[in-house]
């Protein structure tokens, strides 16, 4: 079977281990980034099987249509929301997710956000290189506030994280919050308000869903500290369009450091964050660390085996059985 990997900017997935298990078959890798939707067409349509990659290939009804040799698509990752399982079911072809990843990857890289920004890690690096010294002083994190919105698999760990270091851990999100923060030993915060006021560094760590995007507005940045950082390794779409940027022009917040991106990839520094001298940012690589890429992957290469060899499989759209 032909099966095409599209979207592997990086070109690791064929050092993968698991990527043995596709052995035997006709395996294109594609590093394409953000190819047009006529690219796409042409390097997908002789594929019987698609892995898709993250988000990054939205998988339309208009493309599905594009590939009548389609049959199955491996999404690494258990998230399917750049596919339209509906013209996949439609069309007859099969969908199936992975699982979680370890939330330790994307709490690990907050924390170098964090420690990059309050301590001037990119500045010294550079400075240093070039035989100079800054002129400014870094921030120390024992004492002050975190605020960590979303204590779950992700936000609980960012907030053990800072309570090693002697912070106080302030924790907001939904009703049930207030009792893991008790439970933990964390603090819960009165309201909204407070909580964006007294957060010294603020952590996103909600869930991307249709309640939660563009929960974070212009107000709730303005009411933080002109010193305070704000880290994103959820989702971009968590603020409404443009406050961020906005805020960090107007000062408040200080500073931000982010991983997520309203339309990724960014491509040619093309980015209102990436021309701000208040703002860190990284490519989306929270995730780009072997132990991850082994887990997502070797999850949808199972799947494409258990595929070619008749098994069942975990599918988003089990009615396409029926449809066969």
């Amino acid at each position: 079977m032909k099966i095409i990997i599209p979207d592997d900017y990086h070109g690791l997935v064929p050092r993968l281990e698991c990527f043995g298990k596709l052995a035997g078959h006709d395996v294109q890798v594609l590093r394409d980034v953000a190819p047009s939707f006529e690219t796409l067409v042409e390097k997908l349509r002789d594929a019987d099987i698609i892995v898709a990659v993250r988000e990054r290939t939205d998988f339309t009804c208009a493309l599905i249509e594009q590939l009548p040799k389609l049959k199955l698509i491996a999404q690494t990752g258990r998230s399917a929301h750049a596919i339209d399982l509906k013209a996949c079911t439609d069309h007859g072809i099969a969908v199936c997710a992975g699982s979680h990843a370890s939330p330790y990857t994307v709490a690990e890289h907050t924390w170098a956000l964090i420690f990059a920004s309050v301590r001037c890690v990119t500045e010294d690096a550079a400075l240093m290189k070039q035989g100079k010294w800054r002129d400014w002083f870094s921030t120390s994190l024992r004492g002050k506030t975190l605020g960590v919105y979303g204590l779950g698999k992700i936000g609980e760990p960012v907030a053990a994280t800072g309570a090693s270091f002697g912070m106080r851990v302030l924790a907001y999100a939904r009703e049930t919050t207030a009792a893991r923060a008790k439970a933990l030993g964390y603090e819960a915060a009165n309201s909204r308000q407070a909580f964006f006021e007294q957060a010294d560094v603020l952590s996103v760590n909600l869930r991307m869903s249709e309640a939660t995007r563009g929960i974070i507005t212009a107000e709730d940045l303005a009411r933080m500290k002109s010193t305070a950082l704000i880290v994103n390794t959820a989702r971009a779409e968590l603020f409404a369009p443009g406050v961020l940027v906005d805020a960090l022009k107007k000062g408040r917040p200080g500073f931000a450091a982010t991983d997520v991106y309203e339309n990724e990839p960014v491509q040619n520094g093309d980015h209102p964050l990436l021309k701000l001298p208040n703002a860190i940012c990284t490519p989306h690589s929270a995730w780009l660390e072997p132990t991850t890429y082994e887990l997502y992957f070797g999850e949808a290469f199972e799947q494409v085996a258990a595929y070619a060899a008749g098994k069942p499989l975990k599918l988003l759209n089990p009615e396409v059985v029926q449809r066969k």
